[in-house]
């Protein structure tokens, strides 16, 4: 995904209310204030209009997304598909360090890696390398499918929402962020990339795997 470099920060219920333009100055706000209300913003102009409102007029709002086609999901393949990019994500711990990574399925060349986050799950690994490779192939003009051995990241990709029941902590910040942005993704972008089912019981574990299962 191309991520902005700065962001801002508005606290509506902290040790002080306002924008912030770091993270380390939002931390000092919320962290350990019960009740706290945050939220990141890509733009100082998106945050003010952000404060404006309440909390939960802006983070808890309804989007409306484009209709989705469901027959990017169609699985009828008896073998994977050479040309294409596998994703997977692996995790020490649940929640623990988090990491994904996407290779191209063919040569196993990795395409692109996320360094490990705290207090992440795997699912929510699985949910953003899939994100990541459709920005990527989007970005690149590029009209491979992209394989997922997790049934659930593919359920959360149709819904446009990471369902994931983790609790945000100052600790997995970044990690929220990174789902945020992964979800507006989603919900501000088309995409005619086809997500298909890595089937480990016939096919081996999918390219991208980390190879570290007992």
């Amino acid at each position: 995904m191309v991520m902005p470099k700065n962001k801002f920060y508005v606290v509506w219920n902290g040790r002080k209310k306002g924008i912030f333009d770091t993270w380390e100055t939002c931390k000092e706000q919320i962290d350990g204030f019960e009740g706290a209300q945050y939220k990141s913003f890509p733009t100082e102009n998106v945050a003010r209009e952000a404060f404006a409102k309440n909390y939960w007029q802006t983070v808890k709002a309804a989007q409306q997304p484009q209709p989705l086609n469901l027959n990017l999901f169609n699985d009828n393949e008896v073998k994977p598909i050479p040309e294409s990019l596998s994703v997977d994500a692996a995790c020490s711990g649940n929640p623990g360090r988090m990491e994904y990574r996407g290779v191209w399925t063919a040569t196993g060349q990795e395409a692109f890696r996320m360094a490990p986050l705290a207090g992440g799950t795997n699912n929510i690994g699985e949910f953003l390398a899939i994100v990541h490779g459709l920005a990527l192939l989007k970005q690149q003009n590029m009209s491979l499918p992209i394989y997922s051995d997790s049934v659930t990241a593919q359920a959360w990709i149709r819904q446009r929402k990471c369902k994931s029941k983790l609790v945000r902590t100052t600790e997995n910040e970044p990690l929220f962020e990174l789902i945020e942005r992964a979800e507006h993704w989603l919900n501000a972008n088309t995409y005619t990339t086809k997500i298909l089912k890595w089937h480990t019981e016939k096919w081996g574990e999918i390219p991208a795997d980390f190879g570290r299962k007992g």
